[in-house]
C-alpha cells in the first residue's frame, strides 16, 4: 500500500536561493493573538461596575456631624484620631463609593469645608457621612 506522501517523504528540505530565512521572532509573530476589538472588554467591565449614590443626611444627622466637627476643632492640639466615613465621587460615571478611614486630624478649615488629615489627605465636609470616635456629646 502506497501512502500519499511516500514519493516526497525522503526529499531534502527546500531552502530558497532568493529569500533569506525568516527569523524565529518573525515566525512567532505570525501566530500572535489578534484582538479586533481592543478595549472592548474594558468598556464592558466599566459599564458593569456598580457605583453608589450620595445619600443626603437628614437635619438631625447633619446637626450631630456639625457638633462632632466643632468638638474636634477644640481638641486639634491633641491630634484626635477618628473613623471618617465619606463619599468619593467616581471620575468616569455618576455616583461613587463610600470609604472609611481611620486617621488623625491635622486641621479643620470651616470656611472652605475641608478636613485635612495627618497624611495630607483632604476630605470635603459635604461628603462626610459620619465621624466616629470618643465624643462627649453622643
Amino acid at each position: 500500500m502506497m501512502d500519499n506522501y511516500d514519493d516526497i517523504i525522503d526529499l531534502p528540505h527546500h531552502i530558497s536561493k532568493v529569500h533569506k530565512p525568516m527569523s524565529m521572532l518573525s515566525r512567532a509573530a505570525q501566530f500572535a493573538p489578534f484582538a479586533a476589538l481592543t478595549g472592548h472588554d474594558n468598556a464592558i467591565m466599566e459599564t458593569a461596575r456598580i457605583t453608589q449614590s450620595l445619600t443626603q443626611l437628614c437635619e438631625e444627622q447633619r446637626t450631630l456631624l456639625d457638633r462632632k466637627i466643632a468638638y474636634l476643632k477644640t481638641v486639634l492640639h491633641e491630634t484626635p484620631v477618628v473613623h471618617i466615613t465619606y463619599f468619593v465621587p467616581d471620575n468616569k460615571k455618576s455616583g461613587g463609593a463610600y470609604h472609611t478611614i481611620y486617621a488623625g486630624i491635622k486641621n479643620i478649615d470651616e470656611s472652605n469645608g475641608i478636613i485635612t488629615l495627618l497624611d495630607g489627605k483632604k476630605i470635603d465636609v459635604l461628603y462626610i457621612q459620619d465621624i466616629d470616635g470618643d465624643f462627649p456629646l453622643e
